[in-house]
């Protein structure tokens, strides 16, 4: 009776050792908030810089509590910054619109997808045993749909395609 009792508590110890030697790191992207009490890097924005309006006799309207011109607007200014128009869509680049929209477009694709993603995680769980440890099983679900960079980048380059932000190729040296 007693040999049983040591057995199931070196048992026990042993599965807590190398629980204890599991790692819950997981990759940064995969998580969406901060993991340290500091403050958010990214989300601290500049004030834009002050400037002199066009006319010193006619100045702006104030506006208590609203908007100020040296308030940030990242979405605006990003949408600036790739050429297009914060209230009416993209500058100039009508064409490439009616090009990627030419077999049509689904307005609700982001809920679909997000269905669809659930669907598959769902069918794809975590084993039995990845979960009672917490492993992250989002590689292994997800191996299947991914993209090996290398073999594609050989495969482009063998049908003579360039690609000028690709690394140089390997030289057999």
């Amino acid at each position: 009776m007693r040999a049983g009792r040591w057995t199931l508590a070196v048992a026990g110890l042993a599965i807590l050792t190398l629980a204890a030697c599991g790692s819950d790191r997981v990759p940064r992207l995969m998580h969406l908030t901060s993991e340290s009490a500091g403050p958010d890097e990214f989300g601290i924005l500049p004030p834009k810089s002050l400037a002199l309006p066009d006319s010193l006799t006619v100045l702006p309207e104030p506006t208590p509590g609203g908007s100020n011109r040296t308030d940030p607007t990242p979405k605006e200014d990003a949408i600036a910054a790739l050429g297009g128009n914060a209230e009416g869509g993209v500058r100039g680049d009508a064409g490439l619109l009616n090009q990627t929209g030419r077999y049509g477009r689904t307005a609700e694709i982001r809920t679909t997808l997000a269905a669809e993603d659930l669907a598959y995680r769902k069918r794809n769980r975590a084993k039995p045993l990845e979960r009672l440890f917490g492993l992250n099983a989002y590689f292994r679900v997800y191996q299947k749909q991914s993209l090996d960079q290398e073999a594609e980048l050989r495969r482009w380059r063998k049908k003579g395609v360039r690609n000028v932000s690709a690394p140089p190729p390997k030289t057999g040296k």
